[in-house]
């Protein structure tokens, strides 16, 4: 029986796109990676196949190509690809998230980003992920154009906040005629999101707009 007559809930990449890789048995798993059986095995069972030939996953994680292609429907090709699988798993485990400095404070930040931002001909809405220790995990241009909520909506902001595990955020945006004060908009949009901040858990530090030569902080200013 080939996996693609099983019922669709017990396909292994049905399983995975449904509930998720971290609900799937060993078996399943090495399914997917091997992706086909051969003539007298389906893929489950080949992958059962491969599992029972070693006490552990520790025995499969260190096995050589040679130990691989011993078991019956193991050829060259998949025990290549089980290697480079095992290996890039080993990687991703010694991997870690990369720092990308610490704000100190917004007039250092402010100082620095009137450099970097202060001849955009387009407004960009530029938003800094931060840990606890005020460590930036990711700096993201969220958009270009006019700040406008139709456009930049919070929901944006926040999903990335959520997908790296951001405690808080630092917006920061330009204007285009040099002059940093905030207009309606500006002050409109940072409430909107220290509101949603409040509902999410993620703290709003300071939104910052980068003029010609100055910028204006909008909690040194009492905005937030």
């Amino acid at each position: 029986m080939s996996v693609k007559e099983y019922h669709e809930e017990l396909q292994p990449r049905e399983r995975c796109k449904k509930y998720g890789a971290d609900s799937l048995t060993h078996q399943e798993l090495l399914a997917i990676i091997l992706r086909t059986g051969n003539k007298t095995q389906n893929v489950l069972e080949l992958a059962n196949q491969v599992l029972v030939n070693f006490d552990n996953l520790f025995e499969l994680k260190t096995a050589s190509i040679e130990e691989l292609v011993k078991i019956d429907g193991i050829g060259d090709v998949k025990a290549i690809e089980l290697q480079a699988v095992i290996e890039f798993g080993k990687r991703l485990a010694l991997s870690h998230r990369e720092k990308l400095g610490v704000i100190v404070s917004s007039h250092e930040l402010g100082q620095r980003l009137i450099k970097e931002m202060k001849d955009f001909q387009q407004e960009h809405l530029l938003v800094l992920y931060l840990n606890t220790k005020n460590e930036v995990l990711k700096r993201q241009t969220v958009f270009i154009g006019s700040l406008n909520q139709s456009v930049a909506h919070p929901r944006e902001i926040f999903r990335i906040a959520v997908k790296c595990s951001a405690a808080r955020i630092i917006i920061v945006h330009n204007h285009p005629s040099g002059n940093p004060n905030p207009s309606k908009q500006d002050i409109a949009f940072t409430h909107r999101l220290v509101e949603c901040g409040k509902l999410m858990g993620i703290e709003v530090l300071d939104h910052l707009i980068i003029g010609e030569n100055s910028y204006i902080s909008l909690k040194e200013t009492d905005v937030i």
